[in-house]
């Protein structure tokens, strides 16, 4: 999992390929729930990259993609977003694996 350090480099990622964009932060208990299953659904899913954001570090990314809970997660293609999984719930990995599945 990609973890991008400035704006810019999160902004050349998106543009191309697959992409799915995971929303967290350290202090976010449901997003440590779901960390250890992370590696086995980015084998799974070798078509996207897995790029891990940080809402604290880039809070006006967030709002600017309508994140309001974490962990979510917006799968991008070549720049554009084709879906997302937001909201404040705690998501399993069979929800995640399902979300995916489904785009």
């Amino acid at each position: 999992m990609r973890l991008p350090s400035t704006l810019e480099e999160i902004a050349v990622s998106i543009e191309t390929g697959n992409n799915v964009l995971f929303f967290t932060a350290d202090w976010c208990g449901d997003c440590r729930y779901i960390y250890p299953m992370m590696p086995e659904i980015e084998a799974e899913f070798s078509q996207y990259r897995f790029i891990q954001i940080d809402r604290d570090q880039f809070l006006p990314l967030c709002q600017k993609w309508g994140i309001m809970g974490i962990p979510s997660f917006i799968v991008t293609s070549e720049g554009k977003e084709i879906g997302r999984y937001v909201n404040k719930e705690r998501k399993t990995k069979a929800q995640i694996v399902e979300f995916l599945n489904s785009i």
